[in-house]
């Protein structure tokens, strides 16, 4: 808990930090949870990553939630002999195929022509190279070059607004699938939502495979910035993975719709995570532009729950520094007069069905505002009570105490909760104080006289909605 902001931090593991060693230092640096990409590398080489997390949780004594992101539909340029060089007003071809023939250039998605349309773009390398289209005919596309550029194999397509009739799920992501099914990760990143069917489809098939991993669906289509309400309903977490978003819609569209998507996901108490390029300029310098630190420092104003890590950690040359400048910028935002302390979203107060819970939650969060409280000691089978609280973003940590430590990984992702597994006893009588005592002061670093609020729900404190508050000064029961 010391070690760590309210803010979590998600760190992705790469080839410049695939070791035990580096692991160990991005954790001790302020990672909550570490991020497996399936883009990258095969099932042996993520496996090692795994095992060596597990291995720091033991050595630590703690608990780190692992994230498995699908690679998902991604569109890419086939194989080409030597690169192309684009000139601005020239036509080109494209069609589906594998090698470059005959003057067209391949693509390694069956139903392009299908999903295009004249007068429609076409994006590669990340909207590097743009081209309109201007016929299709014979699963033959003919474009238009609207930009000048160096075009290489394997680069990344984008068609903004189309790819309907390609499945979220690939060959490659059912094997991912399985693969954390087998390493009981706790959630799953699914890449290219559109709809909440996508969902539904993976939903189906963990259940298929007895398996409760949590899905965060991946905001980066503008399918899903219209269907996002429905998204969220569905889906246990949202990431508003900015890099194929900001193709997909206009670019000066990404930081409202960044905001709205958080606000959303708050409401709906939902955990969201804010993505790529944050520190972009880490993966090859020691410290980050002053745009950078204004964008993490913004996000958390924003209310997201987590901030993460990509290239930086992945293949940088400084990850842990840049895990250390997160937790800077995060520390400072944290207790600044911009960040929101102790207030739960409007709408979700109007909105909010368990009028109980939240008149509880606004309870707790006026006494940590008008009081010397130190922490929020929350009884959970669920979590839903500290997740409900995280929402209402305490000015203190909301210590749970939950019997089921796959649950206790899972909400560590949340803003302000830190999880600890415990089995407790299923009343509050003077004897079960004394042991919570000692674990707030010997497992979570609180100190004798520190004041916390015990919430939770009685007479059986692991199941049933939240129904109790006390308020309660450590070391003071003989």
């Amino acid at each position: 808990m010391e070690n760590n902001t309210m803010t979590k931090i998600v760190a992705t593991l790469g080839p410049a930090s695939a070791s035990l060693e580096k692991i160990r230092e991005l954790f001790d640096a302020g990672v909550t949870m570490f991020r497996i990409n399936s883009s990258h590398g095969d099932t042996t080489f993520h496996g090692k990553n795994i095992d060596a997390i597990r291995q720091v949780e033991q050595e630590r004594n703690t608990l780190i939630p692992i994230l498995l992101d699908l690679q998902g539909p991604k569109i890419r340029v086939g194989n080409l002999e030597n690169p192309i060089e684009i000139k601005k007003g020239m036509q080109y071809k494209f069609q589906h195929a594998v090698q470059f023939e005959d003057g067209i250039i391949p693509v390694d998605y069956k139903g392009i022509a299908d999903d295009v349309n004249k007068g429609e773009k076409i994006l590669i390398d990340d909207g590097k190279i743009q081209f309109c289209v201007l016929d299709i005919n014979n699963n033959v596309i003919t474009v238009e070059a609207l930009t000048d550029g160096c075009l290489k194999q394997r680069k990344g397509i984008n068609i903004p607004g189309a790819t309907g009739s390609i499945n979220v799920l690939t060959a490659r992501d059912l094997e991912f699938v399985d693969f954390a099914v087998e390493k009981e990760l706790d959630y799953i990143g699914l890449s290219f939502v559109r709809e909440p069917g996508d969902v539904i489809q993976l939903r189906q098939l963990l259940e298929s495979k007895n398996s409760n991993i949590r899905i965060i669906s991946k905001i980066e289509k503008p399918q899903a910035v219209v269907n996002i309400d429905k998204i969220i309903d569905i889906s246990d977490g949202i990431m508003v993975a900015r890099g194929d978003l900001g193709i997909e819609i206009s670019t000066e569209q990404v930081p409202l719709v960044q905001k709205t998507i958080i606000r959303k996901a708050n409401i709906k108490r939902k955990v969201v995570i804010v993505a790529t390029q944050m520190l972009e300029s880490m993966i090859e310098n020691p410290i980050p532009t002053r745009a950078e630190t204004s964008d993490v420092a913004n996000a958390i104003i924003d209310g997201t729950d987590a901030i993460m890590l990509s290239g930086e950690t992945a293949a940088g040359n400084y990850p842990v520094e840049a895990v250390k400048m997160m937790k800077q910028i995060a520390y400072t935002v944290e207790n600044s007069v911009f960040t929101k302390k102790n207030k739960f979203p409007k709408k979700m107060v109007i909105e909010e069905k368990n009028t109980q819970a939240m008149a509880i939650g606004m309870a707790i969060a006026d006494m940590t505002e008008k009081m010397n409280i130190k922490a929020v000691t929350a009884l959970t089978g669920s979590g839903f009570t500290p997740i409900f609280l995280s929402k209402g973003r305490l000015s203190v940590p909301i210590i749970a105490l939950c019997p089921d430590k796959k649950t206790c990984r899972a909400i560590k992702l949340y803003r302000g909760i830190f999880p600890v597994p415990v089995k407790f006893r299923e009343s509050i009588d003077k004897d079960s104080l004394k042991l919570l005592d000692e674990l707030l002061v010997n497992k979570c670093h609180l100190k004798n006289n520190d004041a916390t609020v015990i919430t939770g729900s009685l007479p059986e404190v692991m199941v049933g909605g939240t129904n109790f508050i006390k308020i309660h000064k450590i070391g003071t029961i003989n």
